[in-house]
């Protein structure tokens, strides 16, 4: 919301400087978020006479100017064609910084003259385009006088954000009452009179549906659509509004500074009853911004008897807007449904002022009101004859009484504030006051954001606010003596645990959207009830049921950006169904591209499943699984996860039922689907299926078991049919003597050759390590029988010669 200082106290009458106005706005919650005070950009410029000037003995196209200053006569070069002797214009002194390019000015020697200032064109100074040559003053103003006052940029413009629940100070009036509330002057009374007409209304007026309970109009005959007034131009331009014509220049001013949006119609382009109705199906109209907008049953619109003549609250239509040659206008003023707007300005994707402050709650009772001060200001700047105004509908009940208990205020802040200074701010904000053991609080019409059911917080907050936030005693929180008791949750330490595990292996932490597009949402089988009925955007429609979705998109961009290597995780939560507690905490990690680039070593390679298994183990680990007891997979088919390459994916568990962590490649066809470029290896690890570390007796941790004798190891080969899963041989050959054996791992495939076909040979490397003393041969022996009868009776093979 932008104002200007002038603009303000039009509405608070105030003796505060611009500093103690910007502290206060921010100290009552009305945070400053830029503030443009165009004297002190233009600190350094001032208004000087040309006296003389003189060809440069170097240039054709320069002159050398004498120029008079408030600090006398100085000569500088200029290279304007229209600099003469006897023009008004503006200065830039040494050590000015000029708004345009930011450049300090200095003294300088031009082709062998020196030069000391500048005279400023439009451009120079940030005000236009013009830049082919240099202001001239018409209404030649002091010489010596501050540029900002000459040029009537005097006026500093402040801008703050507005909360959603604040839209009474989208006007500046509003924020004026917040000010006068909070002891920075005084609200001045609303100089606004009711309508005066000079004849009878032939206009009719209709409401049907919700979305508009009432509707207002007058029209006004004979006006002259002139450009505004030069006050006006100044404001809205001030706020980086282009003026355009008297009339849509007032009811855009009108807009900021009541908060109360209007529309002005050509009287003479309309037809018959005009009315507020829902849309049917098939209208269509071209509003303001040329663009044709095909609207449906729940859009509410203006029309009359010919056709739709403008989105309701949002826009209005070119057909019927006003123009240089208007003569005869229709002055609408309405309240519309926030909800309602809300949803027709989402779904057609248009965002104006008119939208931007009816969505959030124009106050009802400013029908009358604003529809007054906009024919008051018409008839002021066009003339005109006034028509009795006309009304269709009924203004919706505004009746919020509040149930308050005063202590409250103490309960909830620890202020002690007396009852009377309560009182008086909840008053000066527009509030009705009842006391009593419980007060009655009336909120004003302007105030849909207090909600009753809070038990007085709303009101507690208006209160602290104007009485001021910093005034709320700082009071620490009791401390328990002795250690204090970890404050992080068992999650939380794993999930931090994980983050800082994954990122030791290289892969950078992502944070992406948890919503999703239909078409990622079917791919992943998304739960029936998991699609939002409001989506912020079309490809943000549905929850997600994973976290790969959003890990995907995220390398894509990447990918599209030169990126050849990506290594992402996100760590979040999954949705399961719409129902509560049906969310599950996550762990996602996405490899895309190369693992390797190219080098001397050897060709590129692609990134593979054995590199998201390993980052999957690195999660687990973190959270305290002793991976080399897991058991790996394959992904069950009532899992519903197909999302994985079939025959490179696996789950790890330690029960088959219950998966601790999915990895794999991602499914080619899954890829092509969404064109994705590169390969990619995915994991998904599930921290709740981790059990909580069990309790110990004692603190102390066990004496750390080393052998101090040497391990030895030895080779296995097994032929063994083709679909024989590696993992149950490594398994079995671990359990023939859980005391001896401390490693076992797989050291080669080999399939053709010699051996029969549907067969393969694995090898393993079994690791030996003596506890009490050296093994015999005889011992190793026994052990190596032991590993051969395991593994060939777990995997129906036998040991190759």
């Amino acid at each position: 919301m932008k104002f200007t200082l002038a603009w303000l106290h039009t509405h608070l009458d105030t003796t505060a400087s611009l500093a103690e106005i910007v502290d206060k706005l921010t100290l009552i919650g009305l945070e400053v978020e830029d503030l443009i005070d165009p004297s002190q950009t233009l600190a350094n410029f001032e208004v000087a006479e040309i006296l003389a000037t003189e060809p440069h003995p170097e240039a054709d196209r320069l002159q050398i100017c004498t120029v008079k200053s408030s600090a006398g006569e100085q000569k500088l070069v200029c290279g304007a064609p229209n600099a003469r002797a006897g023009l008004i214009g503006i200065l830039a002194q040494e050590g000015a910084v000029i708004p345009s390019n930011g450049m300090v000015l200095g003294k300088a020697k031009i082709r062998g003259v020196e030069s000391r200032g500048m005279m400023c064109s439009g451009a120079e100074l940030g005000l236009s385009d013009d830049h082919d040559g240099i202001i001239e003053l018409s209404d030649a103003p002091k010489i010596g006088t501050q540029a900002a006052a000459a040029l009537g940029l005097d006026d500093p413009m402040i801008e703050i954000g507005i909360t959603p629940n604040r839209p009474d100070c989208l006007g500046v009036r509003g924020i004026a009452r917040d000010l006068a509330a909070a002891g920075l002057g005084t609200l001045k009374l609303d100089p606004v009179t009711a309508i005066k007409a000079d004849k009878d209304s032939d206009v009719t007026l209709a409401v049907a549906g919700d979305s508009c309970p009432i509707f207002a109009a007058c029209r006004i005959e004979g006006v002259k659509n002139t450009p505004s007034p030069d006050w006006l131009k100044a404001r809205l331009s001030a706020i980086g509004l282009k003026p355009i014509n008297a009339l849509v220049d007032i009811t855009n001013y009108i807009s900021y500074d009541r908060g109360r949006p209007l529309h002005v119609y050509d009287a003479d382009k309309l037809s018959g009853t005009v009315s507020s109705r829902q849309a049917k199906d098939g209208e269509s109209f071209i509003a303001l911004d040329d663009e044709t907008y095909e609207l449906r049953d729940t859009d509410c619109v203006i029309a009359d008897e010919k056709g739709v003549l403008g989105l309701a609250g949002i826009m209005g239509g070119l057909a019927s807007g006003s123009t240089s040659d208007t003569q005869n206008v229709l002055v609408e003023s309405a309240w519309f449904d926030p909800v309602a707007i809300a949803l027709s300005g989402r779904h057609h994707n248009i965002d104006s002022d008119a939208r931007y402050r009816y969505e959030r709650g124009v106050d009802p009772a400013s029908v009358e009101s604003g529809l007054a001060l906009a024919v008051q200001m018409i008839v002021e700047i066009c003339g005109g004859t006034i028509c009795a105004p006309v009304t269709a509908g009924e203004m919706p009940d505004t009746t919020n009484i509040v149930r308050f208990d005063p202590q409250r205020v103490q309960q909830l802040t620890g202020l002690e504030i007396a009852e009377d200074e309560m009182q008086a701010i909840l008053e000066q904000l527009g509030f009705g006051v009842e006391k009593g053991d419980m007060w009655q609080v009336s909120a004003p019409s302007w105030r849909p954001d207090i909600d009753g059911d809070t038990n007085g917080a709303d009101i507690v907050e208006e209160i602290v606010r104007i009485y001021g936030l910093d005034e709320v005693p700082s009071t620490p929180l009791p401390r328990h003596q002795g250690v204090a008791k970890p404050t992080l949750t068992l999650d939380q330490r794993r999930a931090a645990l994980m983050r800082r595990a994954l990122a030791a292996r290289g892969l950078v932490e992502a944070v992406t959207w948890s919503f999703i597009s239909e078409a990622q949402a079917t791919a992943f089988h998304v739960a029936d009830g998991l699609e939002l009925a409001n989506p912020i955007s079309s490809e943000l429609s549905h929850m997600r049921p994973s976290l790969l979705p959003g890990l995907m998109a995220a390398a894509q961009r990447n990918a599209d950006r030169g990126a050849a290597q990506i290594n992402l995780f996100e760590l979040g939560h999954e949705f399961k169904a719409p129902t509560p507690g049906a969310q599950r905490f996550a762990a996602a990690g996405l490899r895309a591209g190369l693992a390797q680039a190219k080098n001397w070593r050897g060709a590129a390679q692609n990134v593979d499943a054995y590199q998201a298994r390993a980052d999957a183990e690195a999660a687990l680990a973190a959270c305290g699984v002793a991976v080399e007891g897991l058991q790996v997979l394959p992904i069950p088919a009532e899992s519903g996860i197909d999302w994985y390459h079939p025959g490179r994916s696996g789950i790890l568990a330690r029960n088959p039922r219950e998966p601790m962590a999915v990895f794999g490649e991602v499914h080619p066809a899954l890829l092509q689907g969404f064109d994705m470029t590169l390969p990619m290896a995915a994991f998904e690890v599930w921290p709740d299926t981790v059990p909580a570390p069990k309790a110990k007796a004692e603190i102390a941790r066990p004496a750390l078991a080393l052998s101090n004798l040497q391990s030895l190891t030895r080779d296995f080969a097994f032929e063994v049919a083709a679909d024989t899963r590696a993992a149950d041989m490594v398994r079995a050959a671990k359990g023939a003597d859980k005391k001896l054996i401390t490693a076992v791992r797989v050291f080669d495939l080999f399939a053709g050759g010699s051996l029969p076909e549907g067969m393969k040979s694995i090898a393993l490397e079994v690791t030996l390590q003596p506890q009490d003393k050296t093994l015999t041969d005889t011992e190793i022996e026994a052990v190596a029988e032991k590993v051969t009868a395991a593994v060939e009776k777990a995997s129906g093979g036998k040991l190759r010669g």
